[in-house]
C-alpha cells in the first residue's frame, strides 16, 4: 500500500520515518529543502516538490499541514482521494470535505513519538476506514478510535499536546535538581530516567496509586506534593488541557 504524505514539516517526518518500514512512502511539499531534509533522513521515501496542479485521484493521503496552510494546499490539488487522513488539529471533517475531494475521511491526532514507535494516535471519522486507519496508526505506537469529533479534539489537548508540556514538567523537574545543587547533566540524566522508568509504571499502575506507593507520612516526597499542590501545579495542567482543547475548537470554525 502507498501513503502520500502531504507535508514537510515535524509531524510528516515523524509519521515517515515510522510508516516507511511497513508501507510505500511518498512525500510531497512546498519547499525542497526540507524536502532533501526527508531524502536524507529517511532514503527510503519518494519526495516531490508540490506542482501548482497536484493530482491527487486514488491515492490514500495522510494531511500534514498546518491548519491555516489548507486552504492554500487545497486550492492546489486536483481529482478525488480514495482516502483522507487529517493531522490537522481542529480541523472538523465538514471543513475537510469543502476543501479536498475524497470517497473516505478520517481525522488523526497522532504525536512526535511516531518516529520512535510510540505515538499515542487518536482516531475518528468514516465508520468503514476505522480497521485501515488503525493498522496504518498502530505501525507508530498505541491507536485510540473515539466515536466524535469533540472527543478528538479533546486528545489532541491531551495526547497531541501532552509531549510539550511533559517536556514542560522534565525541563521544571531538572531546574530543581540543579537549584538544589545537582550538576546541569546530572539532573537531566536523572529526569530521562525517571521518565523511562515512570511509563511501564503507568501502564500497570493508576497514578493515585504510584503517588501513594512512593509518598509516606511526614516524608520528602509529601513535603515536595505539598509545595506543588500550594503552586496550583494540578490546577494549571487541568487548565493547560482545557485552553488547548478550546484552542483546537477555534482552529475549527
Amino acid at each position: 500500500m502507498k501513503l502520500t504524505l502531504i507535508g514537510n514539516g515535524a509531524m510528516a517526518l515523524a509519521l515517515a520515518r515510522g510508516l516507511v518500514k511497513e508501507y510505500e512512502v511518498e512525500v510531497i511539499g512546498r519547499d525542497q529543502n526540507k524536502l532533501n531534509k526527508f531524502k536524507n533522513n529517511i532514503p527510503e521515501v519518494t519526495t516531490k516538490l508540490m506542482e501548482e496542479t497536484e493530482f491527487i485521484t486514488e491515492k490514500n493521503i495522510i494531511l500534514c499541514v498546518k491548519p491555516y496552510a489548507l486552504e492554500e494546499v487545497s486550492k492546489k490539488l486536483s481529482g478525488e482521494a480514495n482516502a483522507l487522513f487529517s493531522v490537522l488539529a481542529g480541523t472538523t471533517v465538514e471543513k475537510l470535505k469543502k476543501s479536498i475531494q475524497a470517497k473516505t475521511y478520517v481525522r488523526t491526532m497522532p504525536n512526535l513519538s511516531a518516529a520512535y514507535g510510540k505515538s499515542m494516535t487518536t482516531i475518528t471519522g468514516d465508520i468503514k476506514l476505522q480497521k485501515e486507519a488503525l493498522d496504518i496508526f498502530s505501525n507508530i505506537g498505541q491507536t485510540l478510535w473515539v466515536n466524535s469529533e469533540k472527543e478528538l479534539d479533546i486528545a489532541t489537548a491531551v495526547a497531541g499536546s501532552g509531549p510539550a508540556f511533559l517536556a514542560l514538567i522534565a525541563e521544571a523537574i531538572a531546574d530543581g535538581g540543579v537549584k538544589c545543587g545537582l550538576k546541569r547533566d546530572d539532573s537531566a540524566t536523572l529526569v530521562k530516567g525517571l521518565f523511562e522508568g515512570f511509563a511501564p509504571l503507568l501502564n500497570q499502575i493508576d497514578p493515585s496509586d504510584i503517588k501513594n506507593g512512593v509518598m509516606s507520612p511526614g516524608g520528602t516526597t509529601a513535603a515536595g506534593y505539598c509545595a506543588m499542590e500550594d503552586a496550583n501545579v494540578r490546577s494549571g495542567m487541568i487548565k493547560g488541557i482545557e485552553a488547548a482543547f478550546n484552542r483546537a475548537i477555534e482552529l475549527g470554525k
